[in-house]
């Protein structure tokens, strides 16, 4: 049995970011919401029920505040870009989709964001 589609998410990861590129953003880091799909390559049989057979999403969510720490980022665009780049590293995955968004910038609307996703080039089939 084949299996497709399969992912793992990680949803409204927050996390304080030095951010923006308005003086006033540059003083203090702000929340910044993070969503990480990863999309995993399709299997030719079905996983053993071990921690080493899956894709570990720890990786992901312990890179993340490591990437952000001590830095700044002008634009979210960045931030996501390179957040997709850790992703497309790990073992197992042909894609990831990367939203990140600041909900606290407007009092009127619940976030303002970016979201990119890419594509693992030669990562189709698990043997």
């Amino acid at each position: 049995m084949e299996f497709f589609n399969r992912s793992i998410r990680i949803r409204e990861f927050s996390q304080l970011v030095s951010i923006g590129f308005y003086e006033v953003e540059k003083r203090r880091p702000q929340r910044v919401l993070i969503d990480v799909d990863l999309h995993l390559a399709p299997l030719a049989h079905e996983i053993p029920d071990e921690v080493s057979a899956s894709v570990n999403y720890d990786r992901v969510h312990q890179a993340i505040p490591k990437l952000v720490a001590g830095r700044h980022f002008n634009l979210q665009e960045t931030l996501c870009h390179e957040i997709l780049a850790l992703c497309a590293k790990l073992e197992g995955v042909r894609g990831a989709r990367v939203w990140v968004r600041k909900p606290d910038i407007y009092a009127d609307c619940e976030s303002a964001g970016y979201e990119a996703e890419v594509r693992v080039a030669g990562r189709t089939l698990d043997a």
